[in-house]
């Protein structure tokens, strides 16, 4: 080529930075990065569930720029207003056009409470670090009014549609560790209705035995299969006709895709349809999206990681054949610990390309230990390191060992699960 391919990634979390980070270090100079950012800082969403509970904050909100500039991507904040591939154009809404040689649509899922009617009005919905910040501020005055003597009651909530639970796991139990610690647990109930046929289905039948026990251990009210209608001022009402009560609700929320790209291939919310393997859009030569952007249905961080890792090999094979020896392909892993805060579930699921998970029964792993709350703290203050520094997550040599140690403590932290 005469000149250097460009490559325009839209969307600067954790799939956008990851596949431009990959490409600087799979291509080195031989390829022009762009990034398109609609804000200033990307917010590293796995760690904002500690924020509740007096969580540190300052390492969850990384500024786009400095590792983009470190890494010679240039960075054009803006939002999109479509794509074209005919010719291959990006069109901001400022009526700014970028071109492009390979693009990537990086820009994620997006929360819908207003599919269940009442639940935006009502419901401490789980996300964003402003969100957390807010559901820390209620969750303490409850601990207080608990302390003075007032009953409370706090219901956890997934409805249909939503695309990943784990953080509505997470900060039930992690409320009950920490009420415990504050010797109002038995003052405070403590209630999590999901419409999931089994706790934390998407990463298949073993975790449900794990969770309902530890619902049970510790005195969780929990029940699956309970589909909500609707949420009215202090209850939700529920499919089959019951309804509970709250003080507090903390709540996810149905799914769909953050932007609408018109024209290209999507399903019904907005996701857009991809190769499995190089998350490639259908009908598409050059376009991909990894993430939450994409059709694959858990929507999950460390999934996300590994379908930008498959794009970026497949660009840069693709520019340079010879920068990569053997192109990672997409092979969906579901690798989750569930935090408690005084203990932690790790859950290692090999999923099938529908998100189903894969019934053979190979390389599924189940483990319950304080360990493994230690091994979340620690990750989720790596990671944020590796994306200021503007270094991929899945390359290097401290990752390598990173992995191996993960590796060998799953072994020996975990038991193999078999599918029922």
């Amino acid at each position: 080529m005469d000149t250097k391919p460009r490559v325009v990634a839209v969307g600067a979390g954790l799939a956008g930075m990851e596949t431009l980070f990959t490409l600087r270090r799979r291509l080195g100079d031989r390829v022009e990065l762009a990034l398109v950012a609609d804000r200033d800082d990307f917010e590293f969403r796995p760690g904002t569930v500690y924020v509740p509970f007096g969580g540190a904050e300052d390492d969850l909100q990384i500024p786009v720029a400095s590792p983009a500039q470190r890494q010679g991507i240039t960075v054009e904040h803006g939002a999109v207003a479509w794509v074209e591939t005919e010719p291959k154009r990006l069109v901001l809404t400022d009526g700014r056009t970028l071109d492009y040689d390979f693009l990537v649509l990086a820009t994620g899922a997006a929360m819908r409470p207003e599919r269940v009617p009442g639940l935006a009005e009502h419901a401490h919905l789980v996300g964003s670090l402003h969100q957390m910040r807010e559901l820390g501020r209620t969750l303490r005055r409850l601990r207080d009014a608990a302390v003075d003597g007032s009953p409370q009651h706090a219901l956890f909530l997934v409805p249909p549609g939503n695309c990943w639970p784990g953080p509505v796991y997470e900060l039930a139990f992690m409320l009950e560790t920490w009420l415990r610690r504050s010797r109002v647990r038995d003052r405070v109930c403590l209630t999590f209705a999901t419409f999931e046929d089994r706790y934390m289905e998407a990463l298949g039948a073993g975790l449900h035995p794990v969770i309902g026990e530890k619902f049970a251990s510790r005195g969780i009210i929990s029940h699956a299969r309970s589909v909500v209608t609707e949420v009215e001022p202090h209850r939700v009402r529920f499919a089959d006709g019951t309804a509970h009560t709250f003080d507090v609700l903390v709540s996810t929320a149905p799914h769909a895709a953050a932007v609408d790209y018109e024209g290209l291939p999507k399903d019904r919310n907005g996701f857009l349809l991809t190769d499995a393997e190089t998350r490639r859009v259908r009908r598409t030569d050059a376009v991909y999206a990894p993430g939450d952007a994409g059709d694959f249905p858990v929507k999950l961080g460390y999934l996300s990681l590994l379908q930008a890792d498959a794009v970026a090999d497949d660009i840069a094979a693709r520019i340079d054949p010879a920068s990569v020896a053997e192109p990672r392909r997409f092979d969906p892993v579901g690798l989750f610990v569930l935090e408690m805060l005084d203990e932690a579930v790790f859950a290692r699921t090999p999923l099938a390309m529908t998100g189903e998970p894969d019934r053979s029964g190979e390389g599924r792993r189940v483990g319950v230990s304080p360990i493994w709350h230690l091994g979340k703290k620690t990750l989720g203050a790596y990671l944020p390191q590796r994306f200021r520094a503007g270094h991929p997550v899945h390359g290097g040599l401290r990752q390598d060992a990173v992995s191996l140690g993960l590796r060998g403590l799953s072994k020996a932290m975990s038991e193999p699960v078999e599918e029922s």
